[in-house]
């Protein structure tokens, strides 16, 4: 796998102290604290909780789980200088951080870990289920996602090929065709969540 961080970026995200730099540290591929967002959407099956109060009332929900998983998701963020409030936006958003898993699989058997990585779209996930290794893993995939999004599209903004990351990383690059591709709930929903954890310490 590779490690998602290029050769000029590596001694920047080394000299970077996670417990020091949190509220500084955005990794490689833009800012989330730039990135409009209006939560998770609106719609007939979820009228109450949507919207940026909705996707930070189950971040909220997940903080407490996630502090306990605080120092190795911003030791992985920065190995794949990745900000780590994605790594935990991703975590609460398709699991809570594990709290609604049976053996760490998804309710279909499908998707597995912290940041439940699809078995049809990878070979084998590593690791237990909330470990480094599981980690490492996904979020090399995300990076390289996202990388595969910046060769596809070479005239994209940096916050639009994070976006298109993110959904790739959720549906596949083969699902990423127009910039409406990247305008979905999961993308905002993402985003509001991770704003929610960057301003509680990640």
């Amino acid at each position: 796998m590779a490690e998602g961080t290029s050769r000029g970026s590596r001694s920047f995200t080394h000299s970077m102290n996670p417990r020091l730099h949190s509220r500084l540290y955005h990794g490689c591929y833009s800012d989330i604290m730039t990135m409009e967002t209006s939560g998770a959407t609106c719609d007939i099956t979820r009228l109450i909780a949507c919207s940026i109060r909705g996707s930070e009332m189950f971040a909220e929900m997940d903080l407490k789980v996630f502090t306990s998983y605080q120092i190795l998701i911003k030791e992985v963020g920065l190995r794949h200088c990745m900000d780590p409030t994605l790594i935990a936006a991703i975590s609460s958003r398709e699991g809570h951080g594990g709290t609604v898993w049976q053996d760490a699989w998804d309710h279909k058997g499908l998707k597995f870990g912290l940041m439940q990585l699809d078995k049809k779209k990878i070979h084998q996930p590593v690791g237990t289920w909330d470990s480094k290794e599981h980690l490492l893993q996904a979020v090399g995939i995300l990076t390289d996602r996202i990388k595969a999004i910046q060769k596809n599209f070479p005239t994209w903004s940096v916050a639009q090929y994070l976006k298109g990351g993110l959904s790739a990383f959720k549906s596949g690059t083969e699902a990423i065709a127009t910039p409406v591709d990247i305008d979905s709930d999961f993308i905002s929903d993402i985003t509001a969540r991770a704003k929610f954890y960057k301003r509680h310490g990640f």
